[in-house]
């Protein structure tokens, strides 16, 4: 199982913080249900999880009650959706990735990719942004690039 070195969460955890705070997005709060729909898990797995999580300080959470993050749970959720996101940008970007495709692999990847890795695929994507304004697309280059290997390796 994957572990972040900072604040020790396995890729599991990982994805119950990401998904209360997308669930408590709307109404300030998730419920065990609505976190157990979301990652196809059983409810007894997020009742694990969410013990886990309050026991790290992470989130707010009573048997039967709602589900709220701490000040740290947020931001450690905030860091692992702004991980994915940077992922699945790169991905459907740069590499031209259909956008369902590049989801579910980011939420693969995201656990896999350390900061330094995640830093550098932020920094190449705007080495890439800042070039398509000065006139050289080199997403499209790489694209067409991409588009001719697969022709030669099916010829």
């Amino acid at each position: 199982m994957a572990v972040t070195r900072k604040t020790d969460l396995s890729a599991s955890l990982e994805d119950y913080l990401e998904a209360i705070l997308e669930l408590s997005a709307n109404e300030g709060h998730a419920h065990s249900k609505d976190i157990a729909e979301r990652l196809n898990v059983a409810r007894p797995s997020v009742t694990g999880a969410l013990r886990t999580l309050k026991k790290k300080g992470l989130a707010n959470y009573e048997p039967y009650g709602s589900v709220t993050l701490t000040k740290a749970g947020k931001k450690a959720a905030e860091k692992v959706a702004l991980k994915h996101e940077i992922i699945k940008s790169f991905f459907v970007d740069v590499l031209g990735v259909e956008s369902e495709t590049a989801q579910q692999a980011a939420c693969k990847a995201e656990h896999a990719l350390g900061p330094e890795v995640i830093s550098k695929l932020l920094c190449f994507s705007e080495f890439v942004s800042r070039h398509r304004k000065n006139g050289h697309n080199l997403i499209q280059r790489f694209r067409k690039f991409c588009n001719q290997i697969e022709k030669n390796s099916k010829a």
